[in-house]
């Protein structure tokens, strides 16, 4: 049996696949003061507000034009939905980092993803994505830099 707040959860992320990516409508899911919480990204947590809650939308569609997400399970406790899942796709865009733009290599991508979405009155009042980025990193070919973070805190002698 699904329920309304599961439903409401479901089609976020229908709104946010490759094949649709209807950013306004994501949007729409969100109370006034509803907040999109990145967790584990390329430069730590990053929270998204307004107009800014389809950020990640955009952001997925183009780094992964073929985006999907695969809901492995789904868990429904009152207004609070936790899902077990995995991001999928390929990089055919741009990866922007806060170094520079990794060009796209065609890899196949397939990360584990658990995410938490709480929901106030039949509207989404926070969602925090904790995406597993060691595993997408090494799926795209750019695993950090292990040397340099080593040598960098070294003490001083």
């Amino acid at each position: 049996m699904t329920t309304d707040t599961e439903a409401l959860v479901r089609r976020a992320y229908h709104l946010a696949e490759g094949d649709v990516l209807d950013v306004q409508g994501f949007i729409d899911l969100f109370a006034e003061d509803g907040v999109f919480n990145g967790i584990g990204g390329v430069s730590g947590q990053e929270s998204y507000r307004g107009e800014q809650l389809g950020d990640v939308v955009v952001f997925m569609g183009k780094f992964l034009p073929d985006v999907h997400r695969e809901l492995h399970r789904v868990n429904v406790l009152g207004d609070v939905v936790a899902i077990e899942l995995s991001i999928r796709g390929t990089f055919l865009g741009p990866f922007e980092t806060p170094a520079g733009v990794i060009q796209p290599t065609g890899a196949k991508v397939d990360f584990p993803t658990a995410d938490f979405w709480y929901l106030r009155n039949g509207k989404v009042e926070v969602f925090d994505c904790h995406i597993a980025f060691t595993t997408l990193f090494a799926q795209l070919g750019i695993l950090p830099d292990y040397a340099s973070a080593v040598a960098a805190s070294a003490p001083e002698r």
